[in-house]
């Protein structure tokens, strides 16, 4: 891993050591991949107008997320089905992000269970949730990730029914023998002419979730609530007016609609209509510091990292996934420091070229 010099190159070498079908699935998008490839191109249009003669020579990366300290802006987004590229799964990507200082997501779909998750990475878990049919399971699955420590709920908002993801139909994905969605215990269908996972959405998840379902959720935790999946200012508004204390601006990484806006698109408009009273996350195509910059730039409280961990976790477990970070939070420090910003309270609009 020492021969990895930014994020790009994880993917290569993760494509050699994972099965085909685990790649595609981890790798795909929803239709003809348009939203997948546009969220990597509008970061790349942003450019920065750097400060001049500041000093620069001690730099701070650290920042608050929900009132908790991450040493850098970038917390690890939920990823189902970590064990397809690790054996240690999820406890590998949790124990790498708790030694960088950040926040590792916890995926509903994850493969180990959350107490062994928690217990890997003590305070640095937050829990992403899917609302299921049987609101006793949500409510119950609820109950045990506070039980088992995690900070902080994800809730995700843009799956009523799973995107086509065709990769995924044509390898007829399913998990491989003696791998489980372990925080709900139950496996995909297997032996059928399309994605197991898109059939056990369809069977599972409750596509009749509305805002009032917010409502109840925030109503029987006390855990802070982030909705994950918006790219409307109006549901930016809506999630707050629910109680959410953060939203994450998501595209679900170009694997829901095929078509939906480049998450960059859109910060800026989801930023001013929440207008202070919750904090901004985005995801999707983020793969340099300097993209770190642009989003806390437009108002965004930090990035979340999904596919390059992935990777990471498959081209080297645990201490792959803590050399991407190393070199993340490298590149964002560098980032810093050219554009005149001592910490990130100085990441401010003004550095943006109209």
């Amino acid at each position: 891993m020492d021969e990895i010099v930014n994020l790009d190159e994880l993917e290569p070498l993760a494509r050699t050591r994972l099965d085909s079908a685990a790649y595609d699935y981890y790798a795909g998008g929803s239709g003809d991949e348009v939203t997948l490839r546009a969220n990597r191109a509008a970061w790349a249009d942003i450019t920065l107008r750097h400060r001049a003669l500041v000093d620069v020579s001690r730099r701070d990366t650290s920042t608050t997320v929900l009132g908790q300290r991450v040493a850098f802006p970038a917390l690890v987004a939920p990823t189902a089905f970590q064990r397809l590229a690790c054996a240690d799964g999820e406890c590998a990507t949790a124990r790498a992000a708790a030694a960088a200082g950040t926040v590792m997501i916890l995926s509903s779909l994850s493969n180990v269970p959350v107490e062994e998750v928690v217990a890997a990475a003590k305070d640095a878990i937050w829990f992403q949730l899917y609302v299921m049919k049987d609101r006793g399971i949500t409510r119950e699955l609820v109950g045990r990730v506070t039980r088992a420590g995690c900070k902080a709920l994800v809730l995700t908002v843009d799956a009523p029914l799973l995107g086509r993801r065709e990769r995924d139909v044509r390898r007829a994905f399913a998990l491989p023998p003696g791998l489980t969605i372990a925080n709900i215990a139950q496996s995909l269908p297997t032996g059928v002419k399309d994605s197991g996972l898109a059939l056990w959405f369809a069977s599972q998840l409750d596509a009749s979730l509305t805002w009032k379902d917010v409502e109840w959720l925030r109503s029987i935790t006390d855990l802070p609530m982030v909705v994950k999946g918006i790219v409307r200012g109006d549901d930016a508004a809506r999630a707050v007016a629910c109680g959410a204390a953060g939203v994450v601006v998501s595209n679900h990484g170009g694997r829901q609609l095929d078509g939906a806006p480049a998450t960059a698109r859109v910060l800026p408009e989801i930023v001013d209509s929440v207008a202070g009273r919750a904090e901004v996350f985005v995801d999707g195509g983020v793969r340099r510091g300097v993209d770190v910059v642009r989003a806390l730039a437009m108002g965004a409280r930090a990035v979340l990292l999904g596919r390059p961990m992935l990777w990471a976790l498959a081209a080297g477990g645990q201490a792959g996934v803590s050399r991407a970070l190393e070199l993340f939070r490298a590149e964002i420090d560098l980032a810093m420091a050219l554009c005149g910003c001592p910490d990130v309270s100085a990441i401010t609009p003004d550095l943006l070229h109209p």
